[in-house]
């Protein structure tokens, strides 16, 4: 799959066969790429919204206080991660936009798991003596773009400065969730 960035410049309809022609304008492409694809002929084609990525130094300062509040708190670094995620992370959502549920038992300690992150709800059900709870998937941090890495170190930094935990100065802080990278 090949994902570029740009903006469409023009918009026609065939007079032939009624079909919309897109003339698009790419940042940065190889003409080796767009030949490729121009040869495999019917494509199936999304547009979206572009959003700035988030910045690689914003998830390693992020890990950084992670691993301070695990620390002081005697936790380790993924209930850490888990507790932020539920408190300030993006939800994980289907291409209809709809909310992804799961349901686990709840006797079982969602925020000690690192391969997903889940958000509780209050909805639960009892299945002979085994009550289950269910939770709403949320995306990893890693999944992150620009402004839901901002939302979570924003809401991370203040976390660190209730527990009077370090952090860097806002303007600092500032320049490093802009310094994002495409």
């Amino acid at each position: 799959m090949m994902e570029y960035t740009g903006k469409v410049r023009e918009i026609t309809r065939d007079a032939k066969s009624n079909n919309f022609i897109v003339s698009v304008e790419l940042d940065e492409a190889y003409f080796s790429d767009l030949k490729k694809v121009q040869e495999k002929g019917q494509m199936s084609i999304a547009f979206k919204e572009y959003r700035k990525k988030r910045s690689l130094d914003a998830n390693a300062y992020y890990w950084v206080l992670v691993e301070k509040i695990a620390t002081l708190n005697g936790s380790s670094k993924n209930v850490v991660h888990n507790i932020m995620l539920e408190r300030y992370g993006a939800l994980e959502r289907m291409e209809g936009g709809q909310l992804i549920p799961i349901c686990i038992r709840d006797d079982i300690d969602h925020r000690e798991m690192d391969y997903m992150h889940l958000k509780p709800t209050s909805k639960t059900l009892e299945k002979g003596d085994i009550r289950y709870r269910w939770y709403y998937l949320i995306k990893g941090s890693s999944q992150y773009d620009y402004l839901e890495m901002s939302v979570l170190i924003d809401g991370i930094v203040s976390e660190c400065k209730e527990l009077e935990i370090e952090t860097l100065p806002p303007d600092e802080l500032r320049r490093m969730k802009e310094a994002w990278k495409p």
